[in-house]
């Protein structure tokens, strides 16, 4: 008997993990069917497929060859399957999503109400991280990240342009003074995502202009939320999206600072594991993309004499 698609897919997504126990996750079945299933398969074959130790499992040569030639077919056979069902009815399915907390936070609440009110049948399984992620290994449909991506054999494309403004606390502005050109910045506690140098070089843009400033703070936190939040405190100036929801807001209004210039645009990136994208996964992104390029901007947190030289973003 020859060997069905199923266990093809089976074999793939195994391969592609290198692990039995994350192929059993992705798959949602018992490690123990998954096993037997590939071992039915390699019986089939007349052929050993995997390479099992304790720890891991590798491919061994003739497996290699035939993850190569079946990674495709599985993921048209998939990719097709998913636009039988779109004509048909809504997208549907588990969709694995990994994001930042600070953008989760600041961003998705409304949006994942949205989401999930149009496309009821979509289950979204949401991991709040900002470490890095083996797309191969593993199981997430969509990455989101801020800033370009190193070259990792993975599919991107850029969803937004996060425009990036100053802020601070009207406390703050009253005890160290309001900045009036960027050199200003380096008389001032800068808060920052890291304490590396590259994080502490802000590339400020108005009109044709363009200011580099090495600025310093006592405080730098990987998540731009705190961040936010000690800025509220009177700590110091930060730098955030001009664009944000009105609820991402919290403690005093803050008020811009230099509000004729901007910092460079923070790019936000989403990656795939594969060009071929199923309708569940195409959905989300172009909801996200609407809706963030619908975002309001924090005009109100601009002081009423200063509006009329805020920048648009």
């Amino acid at each position: 008997m020859d060997p069905s698609l199923d266990d093809i897919a089976l074999f793939v997504e195994v391969a592609r993990r290198k692990n039995f126990s994350r192929a059993a996750e992705a798959l949602d079945m018992p490690v123990s069917t998954l096993s037997r299933r590939i071992s039915e398969l390699e019986r089939r074959l007349g052929v050993r497929l995997l390479n099992r130790s304790t720890r891991k499992i590798e491919l061994t040569e003739a497996g290699g060859v035939y993850f190569e030639r079946c990674q495709h077919v599985v993921a048209e056979a998939r990719i097709a399957h998913e636009q039988l069902l779109e004509v048909a009815q809504q997208p549907k399915g588990r969709l694995r999503i990994s994001m930042p907390v600070s953008f989760s936070l600041s961003f998705m609440p409304v949006i994942f109400r949205d989401f999930c009110e149009k496309y009821p049948d979509i289950e979204c399984d949401i991991d709040l991280s900002a470490h890095a992620v083996d797309l191969l290994a593993d199981a997430f449909d969509l990455v989101l990240r801020f800033g370009l991506q190193p070259d990792s054999g993975v599919i991107s494309r850029r969803i937004a342009n996060m425009s990036m403004g100053l802020y601070a606390s009207a406390d703050y502005l009253a005890s160290h003074g309001r900045p009036a050109v960027p050199t200003d910045l380096l008389r001032h506690q800068c808060l920052r995502t890291r304490g590396s140098r590259a994080s502490s070089i802000w590339v400020m843009k108005s009109g044709n202009r363009t200011e580099e400033v090495t600025v310093s703070g006592r405080l730098s936190i990987n998540n731009m939320g705190m961040l936010q939040r000690l800025a509220a405190q009177g700590v110091g100036i930060v730098p955030l999206p001009i664009y944000s929801p009105s609820e991402a807001d919290v403690g005093e209004p803050l008020q811009r600072v230099l509000p004729d210039w901007e910092l460079q645009p923070m790019p936000l990136m989403a990656l795939f594991p594969s060009r071929l994208m199923p309708a569940k996964v195409r959905v989300f992104i172009e909801f996200l993309q609407e809706r963030l390029a619908s975002l309001p901007a924090r005009e109100h947190l601009v002081p009423r004499e200063l509006a009329h030289g805020a920048v648009a973003g």
